[in-house]
């Protein structure tokens, strides 16, 4: 029996060496094994309270012995802390002979047992064969694996079990990233306008002599002002891309004297302007329109309110609660004594005795390339429709792509299709709080509720986010239900549900 133990033991230490001596041969005569697997598709993310990691495993460059057993697994490292490791489950190859006997083993329950080690698989290595074995597993997921490397660690066993060496080598430096929610924006296409109607608005503080409306040039400043009003007109009427439509001339008078004799000087005042159009301008005279405005009880009122005059509240109320024009004369010569009249007479009635002005022409449409022009030079001659399109000229990410839509937004302050494409430009560009300032505006309208979720979902207010992507899915939008799964993605994988 003596004997018998004997001749065992050394069948034993004879077999280890002998496998020893074989794996040190191949070690010696292969490169390193670790180097000849190949690993693609590493997909290592958090999902709740687990990391999981999917990839492909490619063994087609080893070449194992009948004997020999591979264990392969994927391990999380801490990159801070390097004794801080979690293994996933490892995937087991192995030589032809020694698969049937790690199969058998395991089926006795005999050692050494690798259903122990909790293997996704063992596979039997077909030598000279393409093998590319799929590998998922999942473990825990504890705090410090947000800083941690994916590590790929290799143990080579030989026949009698004996340990033939291990490897390792780092698949990725920073295993799990930071998921990045990737959001969907609206951006409305704004309907071509049929015919691009506009307008332009001026004044000319024209003077006349005392009781008079005839329009003479040399008289006080009016030359300086028709030399503005000259230099507009020409401006618009060379312009090859614009055709006028109509004058609008409007005479306004100062307050003081009969309100009836002021309506009708202003308006004999308005005609001598509408003269001057049709004799220096050629303007057709089917063009013009010539009004009164009589005494502008409205300017005074307003440059009053903005003023430091001691008796300013006194005028307004004159002004609102005295009816009848020719009455508010007397009521404010009364205040100061007379000193707030002159005041008003020398420094605040000349400049309501002015000539408005208002020329209506149409725009012809513009391609991209001149709609780039125009944008820089004189952007209200653009439709929604041609700044939308030059903004999509430019790459989403530019300083030039969020001008435009803050130019659309200035121009066009409460249309809701210019607040819509402004504030996803502002969400393009990190301004969430601008974002949610305009879409806050019209909140009640549809069109703007996946872009409220987008900006509520970026600035960390989800219930919200989640409120206005429901909203917008109960109209039917499929954008804000692809932006609903990002938002339940993102909470999914931040343990939020």
């Amino acid at each position: 029996m003596k004997t018998n133990r004997l001749s065992k033991s050394l069948v034993s230490v004879v077999l280890t060496t002998l496998c020893l001596f074989i794996g040190m041969s191949v070690t010696m005569a292969q490169r390193s094994v670790i180097d000849q697997l190949e690993f693609g598709d590493q997909n290592v993310r958090k999902q709740g309270d687990f990391v999981s990691l999917d990839m492909n495993i490619d063994i087609s460059g080893i070449r194992l012995l009948t004997n020999d057993v591979l264990i392969v697994t994927p391990t999380l490292q801490s990159n801070t802390d390097k004794n801080r490791i979690s293994r996933f489950s490892p995937i087991i190859i192995t030589g032809s002979i020694r698969n049937k006997v790690v199969n058998r083993q395991i089926r006795l329950n005999a050692e050494p047992n690798y259903a122990k080690l909790n293997p996704v698989a063992i596979v039997k290595r077909e030598n000279k064969q393409t093998q590319i074995l799929n590998y998922r597993s999942q473990i825990p997921f504890e705090a410090w694996m947000k800083d941690a490397s994916l590590i790929m660690v290799t143990e080579m066993r030989g026949c009698a079990d004996c340990d033939l060496g291990s490897e390792e080598k780092t698949l990725l430096a920073k295993a799990i990233e930071e998921y990045v929610s990737k959001y969907g924006l609206t951006y409305i296409v704004p309907v071509p306008e049929p015919i691009k109607g506009r307008s332009e608005k001026h004044g000319a503080s024209l003077n006349f002599q005392f009781d008079k409306y005839e329009l003479l040039r040399n008289y006080k400043n009016n030359a300086a002002e028709l030399d503005k009003v000259d230099q507009i007109i020409k401006e618009i009427q060379h312009n090859a891309d614009l055709t006028v439509t109509e004058f609008l001339v409007v005479g306004y008078a100062s307050p003081e004297g009969p309100f009836e004799y002021n309506r009708v000087l202003s308006r004999n005042r308005a005609d001598s302007f509408a003269d001057y159009l049709k004799s220096v301008h050629k303007v057709n005279r089917s063009q013009l329109k010539v009004e009164d405005g009589g005494e502008d009880w409205e300017g005074l009122r307003k440059a009053v309110e903005a003023s430091t005059l001691p008796d300013r509240q006194g005028i307004i109320r004159i002004i609102d609660e005295v009816p009848n024009p020719d009455a508010r004369d007397a009521e404010l010569m009364k205040l100061s004594d007379g000193t707030t009249y002159r005041i008003l007479l020398n420094q605040y009635y000349p400049p309501l005795r002015r000539t408005d002005y208002t020329i209506a022409f149409n725009v012809k449409d513009f391609s991209v390339e001149e709609a780039r022009g125009y944008l820089k030079t004189n952007p209200k001659l653009l439709s929604l429709n041609e700044m939308f399109l030059v903004a999509q000229s430019y790459p989403p990410d530019s300083k030039e792509f969020k001008e435009v839509f803050d130019i659309a937004v200035r121009l066009y302050p409460n249309d809701p299709v210019a607040i819509v494409n402004s504030a996803a430009a502002d969400i393009e560009n990190g301004n969430f709080t601008a974002a949610l300032e305009r879409l806050n505006k019209i909140q009640e309208d549809p069109r703007a509720w996946n872009n409220l979720g987008v900006a509520y979902a970026l600035t960390g207010n989800l219930e919200k986010a989640k409120e206005y992507f429901e909203k917008a899915i109960s109209k039917g939008d499929e954008k804000a239900r692809q932006n609903a799964e990002e938002l339940q993605k993102f909470m999914s994988d931040n343990g939020m549900n």
